[in-house]
């Protein structure tokens, strides 16, 4: 089977194609492309003008300070989404492998670091990354199975299920909302909680404005906010793929509003949403590396997830830095 490659970098330009992946979506690509400080481009894979495959990848600026080559890194979720399900494995592995020859020419000159995370299959397309130079390093994955519960709250902790009746008993009010100012104040506020403790990538505004208009009003996501006396004090960012929810950003004023639990309280109303809605797992994105203590890993533990080990792959586009960190990880 031969293959065709295409690669979009505009929305208008993307053609209609089946799928069920979200990270993959003609969706989150509208979503990157408004925002400032990324440039998506969506990989397609056609055989005979049918499509086989699909891959999004996020170009972000992560420092602005820095030169622009070294605050460029392309970001993946998972390994693409395969369209044609009839393929086999060895022939998933093969198309996988043209998209992944696709990303590195499109990234190589423009980004320091591409990063493939979130991978379903830890080993799916091992021989390929290698290939193509990338090195991997263990990670983290924290996810609740929300199918085999008839509540949520069965599997928490008892200090976290006193934490949320305290909370709410202290006046706080959690709910979903796709109001725009509401949605506006809450990534603001947790742009500060993120650049003050989290210290992880934060996008614009506009991301989560363009999340609400496209994913939260196509039910493919939700916005959670915890309220204190009218003000918004926490809150959670949930995107929805199949058949699993995933919580994307989530945090609160842990500080001022200590009696009533913000971080506890939005992480809690995700879960128990996602739970009425069918989903069968809640996934954490991002909960840290394997060997280093890790405060957000350790927090979303407590609602009663379990941890397991995956892999991300990276590529450092310097030779001999990449060279020198595949030697340390392999």
């Amino acid at each position: 089977m031969a293959f065709t490659l295409a690669t979009y970098y505009r929305k208008e330009d993307i053609p209609e194609l089946p799928g069920e992946s979200v990270f993959h979506s003609k969706e989150l690509f509208q979503i990157y492309e408004a925002t400032p400080g990324y440039a998506p481009f969506l990989v397609v894979a056609t055989n005979d003008g049918v499509p086989v495959a699909r891959l999004l990848a996020a170009v972000r600026r992560t420092k602005k300070w820095l030169p622009s080559f070294l605050s460029r890194q392309c970001i993946v979720y998972g390994a693409g989404e395969i369209l044609m399900h009839s393929l086999s494995y060895s022939r998933r592995e093969s198309v996988f492998a043209e998209l992944l020859k696709r990303v590195v020419k499109e990234t190589s000159r423009t980004c320091f670091m591409i990063e493939f995370r979130n991978l379903e299959n830890a080993t799916f397309g091992y021989r390929f990354f290698r290939d193509n130079k990338f090195f991997p390093v263990n990670w983290l994955r924290v996810r609740n199975s929300l199918h085999s519960v008839k509540k949520v709250e069965e599997r928490f902790s008892p200090s976290r299920i006193r934490q949320v009746k305290k909370g709410l008993r202290n006046g706080a009010i959690v709910m979903d909302t796709n109001d725009p100012e509401d949605i506006r104040v809450f990534s603001n506020m947790l742009s500060k909680i993120y650049s003050l403790r989290i210290r992880r990538h934060f996008p614009d505004t506009n991301f989560f404005l363009q999340f609400n208009d496209i994913m939260i009003q196509r039910r493919k996501g939700k916005a959670f906010i915890v309220k204190y006396k009218e003000k918004i004090i926490g809150g959670a960012v949930c995107i929805y793929s199949k058949s699993d929810a995933y919580l994307w950003f989530s945090g609160g004023m842990r500080k001022t509003y200590a009696p009533q639990y913000p971080g506890v309280l939005a992480v809690w109303k995700a879960l128990q949403d996602a739970h009425a809605n069918g989903f069968r797992h809640m996934e954490f994105l991002d909960v840290g590396l394997p060997f280093r203590k890790h405060g957000y890993r350790n927090f979303v533990l407590r609602f009663g997830g379990k941890q397991s080990s995956t892999r991300r792959w990276f590529r450092i586009n310097c030779w001999w830095l990449n060279k020198l960190l595949t030697k340390m990880y392999i």
